[in-house]
């Protein structure tokens, strides 16, 4: 049998950087013990002992590629033996890959984004959600975007895969009706995290000036959303919570003061 902890328990995917780091720091803050799984161990070794130190956290960590369905499993499952059934599950694990027209986008790219956004998601979930229904408690939140409210030009494919998390969080609150089991998305628009340099390839500039001329949100911003969503009582059930920076309206319309060059 588990050793269960009298604290909560939550797992957070892509938590070695950016938006699952920072919900590391705001859930360990906040009492809970974290399971954190990301492909780069070294940097949740790092995270996991500056959280201990801090915090005082008990963090149980794994290298995991969530499009492997068979390591999903297995460190789920170690996961539920050693530490018992996460209260909290933060399907954050996602990127960008490319910014092309889809008539010249690359197929591994799209490979890359179907199987993390919407596979890994699923796999995670799957592999956690059981215990849940059956201990009837439990919060699932997904890690949505603005491009799952809204198509932009060269999207394409990471839209659909946004629009397909949108999807899956409705359709996992109709499936667990009945039971008190919550699903909720948390959607922000420009966030500046490694997301831009993933999406060019190491790119720095390029990466830079997606965020040129406007204060973007910072991780911690999403962070601070993410952990509302979870802290609200048992009865409330937050489904999209859509966060953007106040230069951000919609997709389309950014408010970008860069100040001419001169001549």
């Amino acid at each position: 049998m588990p050793q269960v902890s009298a604290r909560r328990l939550t797992l957070i995917t892509g938590a070695s950087a950016g938006i699952g780091a920072a919900c590391a720091w705001r859930f360990a803050a906040e009492g809970h013990d974290l399971a954190l799984w990301a492909r780069r161990g070294d940097r949740l070794e790092a995270l996991a002992s500056k959280l201990a130190l801090r915090y005082g956290t008990t963090v149980h960590r794994a290298a995991v590629d969530v499009r492997d369905q068979g390591a999903v499993a297995d460190a789920a499952a170690q996961l539920i033996d050693e530490a018992g059934v996460p209260d909290v599950l933060v399907n954050n694990a996602g990127l960008a890959a490319g910014l092309d027209p889809l008539h010249e986008g690359d197929p591994d790219d799209w490979e890359r984004m179907i199987d993390t956004n919407l596979k890994g998601l699923l796999y995670v979930t799957r592999a956690v959600l059981p215990g849940m229904v059956e201990r009837d408690s439990g919060h699932v939140i997904n890690i949505g975007s603005t491009a799952g409210h809204q198509v932009y030009p060269r999207g394409n494919v990471y839209n659909a895969t946004k629009f397909g998390v949108k999807a899956l969080t409705k359709g996992m609150n109709i499936d667990l009706a009945g039971t008190a089991v919550r699903v909720s998305s948390v959607d922000p628009g420009f966030v500046e995290t490694e997301f831009s340099r993933v999406r060019f390839d190491g790119d720095d500039d390029r990466a830079a000036a997606v965020y040129e001329g406007f204060k973007p949100l910072t991780a911690d911003d999403v962070a601070d959303a993410v952990w509302y969503v979870a802290s609200r009582s048992p009865h409330v059930n937050v489904f999209d919570l859509v966060i953007t920076p106040t230069a951000q309206r919609d997709a389309f319309v950014v408010d970008r003061d860069v100040p001419e060059e001169d001549g």
